[in-house]
């Protein structure tokens, strides 16, 4: 089953609720098989949701008087939510190896011997997140070929499968039934050897025909496999197309219904902004800065309660740190400390001094956000022509165009797009934006006194944010 999202109350866990409830289905009772798996690729994801389950869960527990420690919660809520790699590696435990002819099978020893040690049966239902980022069939072979990401693991030599294609081969092992749910965002790969939408319907038309496909009949914009999604599918008999796959409207935020398509008129120059912000901006407030000091006093005054504010930047941003800005540390734990951990915490976002990039916050909200727009992709052009043009930064002394029409270089730029399209839709309630002024100033001899800060790095997109009506503060 392929379900459309395009806004899910990404802090609040309710995908991964549906798989603990599955689970648990008689209350505290494991209903082992009838059992629910959330899967996600995406790691601070899956840490930050393992996190807050098993801090609701252990809170619950102690209000009821039982003795239970956090790590137990932890444990038992890791059991339903898990990383697609994890997943991945129990099932790759059981093929023989090598494959042979493209062909994956089962091996009935270590089929037994994972089954004896607690990973036997593959769960009835997976419900894998961000499914739009599973990898292409040529990044997961070369991961598996080399044994993992430093070689370590266990290596599969001329594996045949994508992702997608593997994940639906594990749960086709079932002689009863099964169902996978693909939430899928459109444009939200951000990362290279992200398959998209296309390669789960390659595998579907490919190596399992027979297996019934429920879909959104919404998918049919640019973002989606390039709008091919129904042309891909219309070989396939077993397809059912479906109004109630679509969610067009955010579950948890009231204030962002049209959010999603503001951005997209946003990053695509569509003349429907001006239209589409005027109808949300008294509900959702979007301003617009060139200060992050003003960016943050904005922040604090938006806030009431236990609401989170942070600040948000893209991986390939570079000039960041004259704003008084950082960039928070990879690294799951670092993740689960921004999101859960509360204003007198400096390692939480509210503190507004880390800034998460698109691949610690895909998947998740704040309620405020500051998008720090820096000079990796700007807004070039006059008033009836405006395009993007993306910048990587050497690390030294200078921004360097990212252009060419090979294949690579492409992708490259989709990305870096995406990023920005990722950033604008993390906030429930309300955002600034904020494009620097650069640094204009210059030496005594007439040389730029920053020369990868200059204002023309920054002016054309800040003109541009401010042509659809956006308050400026």
């Amino acid at each position: 089953m392929l379900c459309h999202r395009c806004s899910w109350c990404r802090k609040d866990p309710c995908w991964s609720d549906v798989a603990v409830k599955q689970s648990y289905q008689d209350g505290d009772k494991l209903i082992e098989d009838d059992g629910a798996v959330y899967l996600s690729g995406n790691g601070p994801l899956v840490a930050v949701l393992t996190e807050a389950l098993a801090i609701d869960n252990h809170q619950k527990c102690r209000a009821r008087g039982e003795k239970k420690k956090l790590s137990d919660s932890r444990r038992e809520v890791g059991k339903f939510i898990q990383m697609i790699h994890r997943y991945r590696d129990n099932m790759l435990q059981k093929i023989k190896n090598p494959v042979e002819n493209g062909v994956l099978e089962i091996d009935p020893e270590k089929a037994i011997k994972r089954d004896n040690s607690g990973y036997g049966e593959v769960e009835h239902v997976a419900i894998f997140d961000e499914a739009q980022r599973s990898w292409t069939h040529k990044r997961l072979a070369d991961y598996l070929k080399r044994g993992g990401t430093y070689g370590n693991k266990l290596k599969v030599p001329n594996f045949p499968y994508s992702e997608a294609a593997f994940l639906i081969w594990s749960l086709d092992q079932r002689e009863d039934w099964a169902t996978i749910i693909c939430l899928v965002g459109g444009g939200q790969e951000i990362n290279t050897g992200e398959a998209g939408i296309s390669e789960w319907i390659a595998a579907l038309n490919n190596r399992f025909p027979h297996w019934k496909v429920y879909i959104s009949n919404k998918l049919t914009e640019q973002e989606y496999a390039e709008g091919k999604v129904n042309e891909l599918l219309k070989d396939n008999k077993n397809v059912t197309y479906s109004d109630s796959l679509h969610l067009g409207v955010s579950l948890r935020s009231f204030r962002a219904e049209k959010l999603s398509a503001f951005v997209h008129s946003l990053l695509s120059f569509n003349p429907d902004a001006v239209a589409i912000y005027s109808e949300i901006k008294d509900r959702y407030p979007i301003v617009l800065t060139r200060d992050m000091s003003k960016a943050r006093e904005w922040l604090r005054k938006q806030v009431r309660g236990s609401q989170r504010t942070g600040v948000l930047v893209t991986k390939t941003a570079a000039r960041f740190k004259p704003l008084a800005v950082d960039i928070l540390e990879q690294g799951d734990e670092n993740a689960v400390r921004w999101f859960l951990e509360d204003k007198n915490d400096i390692r939480s976002s509210n503190y507004l001094e880390d800034a998460a990039t698109e691949i610690q916050v895909q998947g998740l909200e704040l309620d405020y956000t500051c998008v720090l727009w820096d000079a990796d992709m700007r807004c070039v052009g006059g008033s009836l022509f405006h395009e993007w043009k993306f910048f990587n930064f050497n690390g030294r002394t200078a921004w360097r165009e990212e252009t060419g029409n090979s294949d690579n270089s492409i992708e490259r730029r989709k990305y870096m797009l995406n990023a920005y399209r990722v950033l604008l839709t993390r906030a429930r309630m309300g955002m600034v934006i904020c494009v620097p002024t650069g640094n204009g100033n210059t030496t005594v001899g007439g040389f730029p006194e920053d020369a990868t800060r200059l204002p023309e790095f920054y002016n054309g997109t800040y003109e541009y944010l401010r042509s659809l009506g956006l308050e400026e503060l």
